[in-house]
């Protein structure tokens, strides 16, 4: 069993940055792939990020790249994701999931493990 822990959410004014952590427990995070999810009030959850188990490896979706960044460090057993430039239509509620395999499902919603959320408010 994985556990995450998001932090770091909170009201910044647009243009502001902003640098959410995901802490797991356990020991095997480094065979887990990471990702980040938002979930806007009224709208579906989307994918915004993920990294490879070692980190060589990366995908975004469209909205976000060149202002979003995820990283991890297994040594501590966290997952990162600072968020630059930020616009008001970030504003959700960001989860972090794991998942086993970094392949074409990472855009999907098929994870292993999601934490409980923590939330993000840009303010125009």
């Amino acid at each position: 069993q994985v556990q995450l822990v998001e932090s770091g959410g909170g009201l910044v004014q647009a243009g502001g940055s902003l640098r959410l952590s995901c802490a797991t427990s356990g020991r095997t995070f480094s065979t887990y792939a990471m990702a980040w999810f938002r979930q806007a009030p009224g709208k579906e959850r989307e994918f915004v990020t993920a990294i490879s188990m070692s980190a060589d490896r990366t995908y975004y979706t469209d909205s976000v790249k060149g202002r979003f960044t995820i990283s991890r460090d297994n040594g501590k057993n966290t997952a990162y994701l600072q968020m630059n430039s930020l616009k008001p239509e970030d504003t959700a509620l960001y989860y972090c999931a794991a998942r086993k395999f970094f392949d074409a499902g990472v855009g999907g919603m098929k994870y292993d493990y999601w934490g409980q959320g923590t939330q993000v408010t840009v303010s125009s």
